[in-house]
């Protein structure tokens, strides 16, 4: 009986190829909005996942990692003070106005951290050191984002409001697909630049790896000495009363973290206190549940699937048409519906397997060039892939359904007819 299911399937190969690019299309189709579903999730939460801190403190009106109300450093003096705590420190997240050397602006997310405590990674860096963020005026920038904030490589310049940036490092996987593009300094950098306006009365700029800054306004003497033409161009000391986004917490070795997390939300009251894992899962079913990501993508998958099993069961449906006698000859011969049932399933299989393959190929190979060129992530883990053939089966197989109610109504005299 399998030669019987092979010969069907191969006698009439463009039909063949028609039916394996239909099941090719909605195999890739499921993958790859299953896979961007999973990437854009994980996206959002790869800075807290990599971030060594094991304890997040936030506003109690935290929604998720770009949307917080402030609080204030004098919180990361008090949690250094909690038993069990090694390390502490804040992480400020704002947005600014990115100017451009060619005059266009567009809006960047600022994430400053202190290089030094190593509480915070901003992704996998590839170029540069995190080291060279001591110097003012600084950034990391996400090796996807170049293109769009108009800058190559390191030693590129830009503007923030009236101040300078450059960038002294790149990096990778620190991006957010569902956001804007991240850049990342030290907490007074990014400080400096979420407090300043779009215009100042002082002018800085980049010369010969140095910031200088001059008063822009014009002194209504000038035979008076111009002592304050010079401004210094150190960034203002991060002060208690310094908003801050959030207080990174590394615990002491062997430290019980819930019961540490009760301890700092005693002592820190107006805050709620997280370990990375929950806020990993805070930030997740947000966007999972409360925007509609998930359904937009969803209803892609689910368009895969109706076409796989239309043109799936059109082929099917064909094939046991044109071999309706050959099918009266079994029954006339003795063979059961099972058998019968058998080949046209077995058929089925046959055209899920062919066609998942390929069409999985052709995911992973476009997972890898928009990762390469868009970093956008397609996702696509080994229980993906099985899920996927699963489903894959589970369409050919219900598409086999319509063939087999053609057969039941064979009837074997069908084989004695002229």
């Amino acid at each position: 009986m399998v030669s019987i299911a092979r010969k069907n399937l191969l006698e009439d190969i463009p039909r063949f190829l028609v039916a394996q690019a239909g099941i090719m299309f909605a195999v890739s189709l499921v993958t790859i909005q299953t896979g961007i579903f999973q990437g854009v999730i994980r996206s959002t939460v790869s800075l807290i996942e990599d971030s060594p801190a094991d304890i997040w403190i936030s506003s109690k009106r935290m929604v998720h990692l770009e949307l917080t109300e402030p609080i204030l450093f004098d919180n990361v003096v008090k949690a250094r003070e909690v038993k069990g705590v090694q390390q502490a420190d804040a992480l400020i997240r704002g947005s600014v106005r990115w100017l451009i050397p060619n005059g266009e602006l567009t809006i960047v997310k600022v994430f400053g951290f202190n290089p030094s405590k190593q509480l915070f990674a901003p992704g996998k860096l590839t170029q540069g050191s995190i080291n060279d963020l001591e110097k003012p005026y600084t950034l990391i920038a996400d090796r996807t984002k170049l293109k769009s904030l108009k800058v190559r490589k390191i030693g590129d310049q830009a503007e923030i409001g009236s101040l300078p940036a450059q960038i002294v490092g790149i990096t990778q996987n620190s991006q957010s697909v569902v956001s804007g593009s991240f850049v990342f300094g030290s907490l007074e950098t990014a400080n400096a630049y979420i407090n300043s306006r779009i215009t100042s009365s002082v002018n800085c700029r980049w010369e010969a790896e140095e910031v200088k800054c001059t008063n822009i306004y014009k002194r209504a003497d000038p035979a008076v000495k111009a002592e304050d033409d010079q401004v210094k161009p150190i960034p203002e000391p991060i002060a208690l009363n310094t908003p801050i986004s959030f207080v990174l917490v590394k615990a002491q070795p062997g430290e019980n973290l819930q019961k540490l997390k009760q301890r700092l939300k005693k002592f820190l009251p107006g805050t709620e206190v997280y370990t990375r894992r929950e806020m990993t899962q805070k930030v997740q079913t947000f966007w999972e549940r409360r925007t509609g990501i998930g359904f937009i993508l969803g209803l892609g998958a689910a368009v895969g699937v109706v076409v796989g099993i239309v043109i799936v069961g059109q082929i099917l449906y064909s094939s046991v048409s044109d071999h309706i006698k050959e099918f009266g000859t079994l029954k006339a011969m003795g063979a059961s519906d099972n058998v019968i049932y058998g080949i046209i399933l077995e058929q089925a299989f046959w055209m899920a397997i062919i066609g998942y393959i390929p069409g999985m190929l052709l995911c992973w190979g476009l997972g890898i060039w928009t990762l390469t060129t868009q970093g956008i992530v397609i996702l696509i883990t080994p229980a993906t892939a099985v899920g996927v053939f699963g489903i894959t089966v589970l369409m050919c197989v219900s598409s086999a359904l319509f063939a087999i109610q053609k057969v039941n109504r064979v009837d074997p005299a069908i084989v004695f007819k002229a």
